[in-house]
């Protein structure tokens, strides 16, 4: 069952992003719920970039904050965010 305990998760991802596909299995595997936005739609890329100011895949919003660059710069910043011990 996926936790509620912890602000809503958007990820911003395109279909070829490698560290997108490793991110979403690591979102999963924690339990945590998140929804998928496509970066490869132009409404959704622009509200990316307003949002962060960035233009990368995959970006990660959890409540107010965010967080881009490879899932491997991002996992252990997310796993504190998210509240996940000994998840980095």
């Amino acid at each position: 069952m996926a936790s509620t305990s912890h602000p809503p998760v958007i990820v911003y991802t395109t279909p070829t992003c490698p560290d997108c596909h490793t991110l979403k299995a690591w979102l999963g595997s924690q339990g945590i719920a998140f929804e998928e936005r496509d970066l490869t739609l132009r409404e959704v890329m622009e509200e990316a970039k307003a949002r962060t100011g960035v233009r990368v895949a995959p970006i990660t919003v959890v409540g107010d904050a965010f967080f881009y660059g490879t899932f491997l710069k991002q996992k252990p910043l997310l796993a504190a965010a998210l509240g996940l011990s000994g998840a980095a």
